[in-house]
């Protein structure tokens, strides 16, 4: 083997190392981002939402897009463009009284699939969530996602969100009997 063989056989192997760690970061943080959006919320010293939010929101580049598309969640979710925008889209969801009260949510990701072209990639995902209110109903909901991410200054960050419904199931009042008020693993 030349050197010149072993500086391209190197370069290729640190190639694909960058790409298996783009990979790894994104997961972790579309993971992070669901773990936030779960109720109770398991993050461990969260004041309350609206530290709940800034933590979401930092996730983001100062440009990003948040949205729903498709014929549900079109109408449902709408459109947030940059940092500000999809803080507010949050506030309204966390900040505002539902009658009925959401006592629980947990997001499940599954079909992953994570594309990484340099300093930008892409990832797909189906998702399913579980949605129980204080006046016995549940709902179960499945969207797909297909997001879009940066490298920032160094660090992976989300640059689009977008949902689309795949179906919304309501579940049998009183499906879920036992569940937690708040979060104690992750304390």
């Amino acid at each position: 083997m030349t050197g010149v063989d072993i500086d391209a056989r190197i370069a290729s192997l640190v190639a694909r190392v960058e790409t298996l760690e783009a990979e790894a970061d994104i997961r972790r943080i579309q993971a992070r981002y669901m773990f936030l959006c779960d109720t109770p919320c398991p993050e461990p010293g969260l004041a309350d939402d609206a530290e709940r939010i800034e933590r979401i929101v930092d996730l983001y580049t100062d440009d990003a897009v948040w949205e729903g598309v498709g014929e549900y969640y079109d109408g449902q979710f709408g459109r947030a463009e940059g940092k500000q925008a999809i803080r507010e889209h949050f506030q309204r969801f966390w900040g505002e009284k539902r009658d009925p009260a959401l006592l629980l949510n947990a997001h499940y990701l599954t079909s992953e699939q994570i594309h990484v072209d340099g300093d930008r990639a892409e990832g797909q995902w189906i998702h399913m969530q579980p949605w129980l209110f204080d006046d016995g109903t549940a709902l179960l909901r499945s969207s797909r996602l297909n997001n879009a991410f940066r490298k920032d200054n160094g660090r992976w960050r989300i640059t689009r969100t977008r949902t689309e419904n795949v179906f919304i199931a309501p579940l049998p009042t009183g499906f879920a009997e036992s569940y937690p008020s708040s979060s104690v693993l992750m304390g």
